[in-house]
């Protein structure tokens, strides 16, 4: 592990330049890039995970947001030194492969505009004069900081544009002076007060920020207007405030009744960069990837695991979602694909060939491979777990939930839930069928337990398994990670078969296609949640009707992402409140 570079400067975005390359090795050294500090309890993110061939040195690049008295810190990925042969020989006698960092550039932090956009709109048009020092030489020292003041001779006047600039701003639609008033009598009495103009304008450009017109979108009954449509499409596609585009169709009066228009304007803002917000957010609310950090691994039965496998299963889940919506592909992928959005680590951690480097990319997926959908995906495995054992009653309630569109009744009060055995005596499957005896149960579970049977075929890290993982009886097992011997042992075989809608099926592949089967029940989930994550409210009975509207039109269009995408922002339901 590496550490250097320390950020002694302002917090900001930073550009971070890592020259080396990989040292007595044929292949490429993947490494992490992040950032530590001292502090205790303090948050190390981690930017990305990048490869150093070997040869001539090669430099990475990458742009990240750095906290001030963070260090860069670098650490390899894979590489082990089991004997400690570097403790006992030195380095210069170590023969195994290596990262060999030349050195580390920091430049920041970046400054994209000057003055910044919020400098201006705060202070544009107003005379900022700079306090002269007591000593001129001050200018020169390292730790002098200008200080301002704004000169007006009419400060009440003068403050008007500033505030209505300021308040259109947050507001998200045009400002009118008797919106203004409050904050325009709020600056008087703060200079009444012998408050200097600068922080007079501080504190009603404060009391602005906690206005509710500000904090929450604000939206009459009944159709949008042209300007909290605006808000609407561009919270929903690029998770922030209307760009000045979208505000000046908005101005224009080119939104409310221009279904075109809207249309134009959410294809627009789903190839704006911002829109990676979107694919991100969505996925982690429906899928419940903000749960992936819940739960951690037992490093005795899974010892394989480890940050790398986690930042890949996130960016795999998100990048096949960014995947579906830029090639416009079906809907139906998300439940069975012939191809897969994967690293090296993740190609290993599957069992699928061609996974060079750290280096996202679709690959086709081997014939008789159970992955595919994201069911299969690592991430939606792990938050699906508790990180030692799995139940098919929480799988199946996350796949009814999040993939069939069905919310099962919660459990009768007192009846205790089934914990997984993890001595390897008995598999989750016959607890569940002693638990199924009881009459209270046997309704509920008929429903719920299928599906996470199918997806027991996955162990708590996604990894796929004919048998259970054990710390007590079964056979041991001759593997190695990190030049460590396992301590688990393989115990009793899964048996991922059931029965769905009177259907049976053998297997997980069985299991999703079945699901596949019936399209429109998947195409109606997902459409909920979408116009659920849209508006910012849960749809009800009198939705029904345009919900099968949106389906029916999109098998017509052939049930492709990002044409749902463009059915849901022409939906009355997206449309009016």
């Amino acid at each position: 592990m590496l550490r250097g570079a320390n950020i002694s400067g302002p917090s900001g975005r930073y550009k971070v330049r890592v020259t080396g390359y990989a040292y007595q090795s044929e292949k490429p050294i993947t490494f992490s890039i992040g950032a530590t500090t001292f502090a205790r309890g303090a948050e190390k993110p981690t930017f990305g995970y990048y490869a150093m061939p070997p040869g001539k040195p090669t430099t990475i690049e990458l742009e990240a947001w750095i906290e001030n008295r963070y260090m860069i810190q670098i650490e390899p990925i894979g590489i082990s030194d089991r004997d400690n042969e570097i403790r006992k020989n030195g380095t210069a006698n170590y023969a195994g492969p290596g990262l060999a960092i030349l050195h580390v550039e920091l430049e920041g932090p970046l400054i994209e505009e000057f003055p910044s956009r919020g400098h201006r709109l705060v202070l544009d048009g107003l005379q900022r004069n700079e306090i002269e020092p007591r000593n001129p030489n001050d200018r020169k020292k390292r730790w002098y900081k200008p200080k301002f003041e704004i000169v007006s001779e009419n400060p009440g006047l003068d403050v008007v544009p500033s505030l209505q600039r300021l308040a259109s701003a947050a507001f998200r639609r045009p400002a009118t002076r008797k919106e203004i008033a409050p904050y325009l009598a709020l600056f008087e009495s703060e200079r009444n007060n012998g408050d200097t103009f600068e922080n007079a304008l501080r504190t009603a450009a404060r009391a602005l920020f906690c206005s509710p017109r500000f904090l929450y979108l604000q939206e009459t009954a009944g159709q949008l207007d042209d300007h909290a449509l605006a808000a609407r499409l561009s919270y929903f596609l690029t998770r922030t405030t209307p760009d000045t585009t979208l505000l000046a169709a908005a101005n224009a009066g080119n939104l409310a009744n221009n279904r075109t228009e809207v249309l134009q304007q959410a294809d627009r803002l789903l190839n704006d960069p911002r829109a990676e917000r979107f694919r991100r957010d969505f996925t982690d609310a429906w899928l419940d990837l903000r749960s992936i950090e819940f739960t951690n691994p037992d490093r005795k039965l899974f010892p394989e695991f480890d940050a790398y496998l986690q930042y890949s299963m996130l960016r795999e889940t998100r990048g096949f979602f960014a995947t579906l919506l830029k090639e416009n592909l079906s809907i139906a992928n998300f439940i069975d694909s012939d191809f897969v959005f994967i690293n090296d680590r993740l190609a290993d951690h599957d069992g699928i060939p061609d996974g060079t480097g750290p280096a996202f990319r679709k690959v086709a997926l081997p014939a008789g491979s159970p992955r595919g959908g994201i069911m299969a995906h690592a991430s939606v495995l792990k938050v699906s777990a508790n990180g030692t054992t799995t139940s098919p009653v929480v799988r199946g309630t996350w796949t009814l939930e999040r993939i069939l569109g069905t919310t099962p009744p919660p459990p009768p009060p007192a009846v205790p839930g089934v914990e997984p055995d993890i001595r390897g005596a008995e598999t989750i499957r016959q607890l569940l069928d002693k638990h199924r005896n009881m009459a209270s149960c046997k309704g509920c579970h008929q429903l719920i337990d299928p599906p996470g049977f199918a997806l027991e075929a996955f162990n708590p890290i996604g990894g796929y398994r004919e048998r259970y993982r054990s710390i007590g009886a079964g056979d041991r097992v001759n593997k190695e990670v990190n030049g460590r011997r396992v301590n688990y042992r393989l115990g009793l075989g899964v048996d991922a078969s059931g029965e769905i809608d009177g259907r049976a099926f053998a297997d997980f592949s069985g299991f999703k296609s079945l699901v596949k089967s019936d399209q429109s029940r998947f195409a109606k989930c997902l459409t909920e949640k979408l116009l659920t994550f849209a508006t910012g409210r849960e749809l009800g009975f009198s939705d029904r009707g345009e919900v099968k509207r949106i389906v029916q039109e999109l098998d017509k269009q052939g049930g492709v992402l990002r044409d749902l995408v463009k059915l849901i922002v022409q939906s009355e339901i997206f449309l009016t409140k």
